[in-house]
Formats: structure tokens, C-alpha cells, sequence
């Protein structure tokens, strides 16, 4: 995925590697095609920190402030969508990892009322929402976090968007 800069000069790649499990935000000069700075986030292991590199063979460039602004902007909002849960009480970041690595974040619909079972035997109620969002992006009624929503009636009249 790309996200160009207002002013075209910069843009953002945004890959996911399996292999580190973790994404990295690329910010790159797009004349000459020059990747300027990558970020790594991890989003499986808590013991993991985010990092930015700076990559060494792209020689000295002038990145402006607002560019840099944008860049660390996204990335900190990647911090938050992928790293939430590991501010989470240490003993619902563990069970949430050992989800996560059970079920590889995601889980059959077949499956999910024995899981939701077995997770309630270890984790309080209050907390079985935060929980299963992160370990599995679902509610505790099994819909999925990002469950296309139903139009609301809008105005008098009840009419639909």
C-alpha cells in the first residue's frame, strides 16, 4: 500500500513480512525511486520495540520537517493500531499472544464458541471484549471488529445513506 505526500515528492509503502511479523513503513524520495527511512513495527511479540532505520546508501537528503511530521505521524498511528493490546494488563498480554500464536489471529467461525469457552475459564468478563479483539478482531458474539455496519436512518424520514 502507497500514501503519497500532499506535495508529491515523498511517499509511504507500507509492507507486511510474515517472516518478522511486523510492518514496516517505508518513506521514500519517489524521484529516483529512494527509500529515505524505514520503520519496523512488531506486532506479535511484546518484547519487541519499534524502530526507525535510516537507510545509508540513500546518501544525505534534505527531508523537510512537515514531511518527517507526516511520516512519524503514520507511524505512530501504526504503533497504535498494531501494538494496542500490549497495554493491556501483563497477564491479558500473555493470554492474548498465546491466542495469537494458538490460532495464528484468526479462528473459524465452527471454532469460535469452544475458544470464547475456554478463554472465559481464564479471562474476566469486563475484559473479554479487549481480549478478543486483539487476539481475533471479533466481539464476543463472534462478528468480526470490522463488520460492515447497517445503514442508519438519517433526518426524518428514516431514509438510509
Amino acid at each position: 500500500m502507497v500514501f503519497r505526500h500532499p506535495d508529491g515528492d515523498y511517499a509511504i509503502t507500507a509492507i507486511y513480512s510474515v517472516p518478522d511479523d511486523a510492518w514496516y513503513l517505508e518513506l521514500d524520495l519517489v524521484a529516483g525511486q529512494r527509500n529515505l527511512v524505514t520503520a519496523i513495527i512488531p506486532d506479535e511479540d511484546p518484547a519487541r520495540e519499534p524502530t526507525v532505520c535510516f537507510n545509508p546508501s540513500a546518501g544525505h537528503t534534505d527531508v523537510p520537517y512537515e514531511v518527517m511530521r507526516w511520516f512519524m505521524h503514520q507511524v505512530d498511528e501504526e504503533i497504535r493500531s498494531s501494538r494496542a493490546w500490549m497495554r493491556l494488563r501483563p497477564e491479558l498480554v500473555e493470554t492474548v499472544y498465546q491466542l495469537r500464536q494458538e490460532h495464528m489471529g484468526v479462528i473459524d467461525d465452527d471454532d469460535f464458541p469452544q475458544v470464547l469457552a475456554d478463554v472465559r475459564t481464564t479471562v474476566p468478563e469486563e475484559d473479554l471484549p479487549a481480549v478478543l479483539e486483539a487476539a481475533f478482531g471479533r466481539n464476543p458474539d463472534g462478528t468480526t471488529m470490522n463488520h460492515p455496519q447497517t445503514p442508519q436512518p438519517v433526518g426524518d424520514q428514516g431514509d438510509t445513506l
